[in-house]
């Protein structure tokens, strides 16, 4: 029989068939031999009876952190206030996400914590990441969201605090997930989710994932470079075909840097991201 994995604690794997069967299964010796983990999203097929997965079908994608196969999109919520915007980490994000084939989403939160010289920054932001072709949202754009999820699995990642668990509970107030309060002396949220689990909403699946503010790169500078969206329009004008954008001459990315066509934090994200200064 065939089913998705939408559960996953201590090993045991909740499989739910297209008719909305569920059963709670073990993997296979075999896997662990082969170094093989089942995720959470992932298509299974399954003995119903000895309630075993028997084999795990081919996956569009995957992340390792959140632990989540097959998604859609992934929607990052980066707060602005307690705690405090992150360009560093929410650029992270973008680039793992795109290099996994995924549509990255940005979803703004606790703008009504910002004064209005803060909210005029921080709307800079959220323009420039609009403009270079990212969907952005803020918290309080409850109907626009809950458009987004029909016929797709949808993650929701960010750092620690930034409200993933309220905006979900917001959304569909029978979901009551867990939240927890900021901690003002560590400036981030406690983990209130501990497990991966996929959750019917609006008409498609969503997860909700632990929080963290730590992502390891798994790509060379290269790679990086091709997510940065921005850079494709003008690279072909940069004196060398391969030109990474760094300590090269006559480099458009740079002169569009200067002229502030290219968002400076962006930029220099970038920068520390290839020097693997992360």
């Amino acid at each position: 029989m065939q089913g998705k994995i939408i559960k996953n604690i201590s090993n045991d794997y909740t499989v739910q068939t297209k008719t909305g069967d569920v059963f709670v299964c073990k993997c296979r010796g075999k896997f662990r031999n082969m170094n093989i983990t089942p995720l959470v999203g992932d298509e299974v097929n399954f003995d119903e009876k000895q309630n075993y997965i028997l084999e795990i079908l081919p996956r569009k994608n995957e992340l390792t952190r959140p632990p989540v196969a097959n998604i859609s999109q992934v929607v990052i919520l980066t707060s602005v206030k307690h705690p405090n915007f992150s360009s560093y980490l929410l650029d992270k994000l973008i680039t793992v996400i795109e290099y996994n084939r995924i549509e990255p989403i940005i979803c703004f939160t606790k703008l009504d914590l910002l004064d209005e010289s803060e909210m005029r920054e921080i709307k800079v932001v959220m323009d420039y990441y609009k403009k270079i072709g990212y969907q952005v949202y803020c918290n309080t754009q409850l109907e626009e969201l809950k458009g987004l999820f029909k016929d797709k699995i949808t993650v929701f990642t960010g750092q620690s605090g930034a409200g993933k668990s309220t905006l979900l509970n917001h959304l569909d107030a029978k979901l009551q997930l867990k939240t927890s309060e900021i901690s003002y002396v560590l400036g981030r949220g406690k983990h209130t989710t501990r497990h991966v689990e996929l959750i019917p909403l609006f008409g498609g699946l969503v997860a909700d994932t632990p929080g963290f503010s730590a992502l390891d790169f798994e790509m060379d500078p290269s790679c990086i470079r091709d997510q940065f969206r921005e850079f494709e329009t003008y690279k072909e004008f940069c004196k060398y075909k391969d030109c990474m954008h760094d300590k090269e001459d006559h480099c458009m990315i740079k002169e569009k840097v200067s002229d502030g066509t290219i968002m400076k934090s962006r930029y220099e994200n970038y920068i520390q991201f290839i020097r693997g200064d992360v």
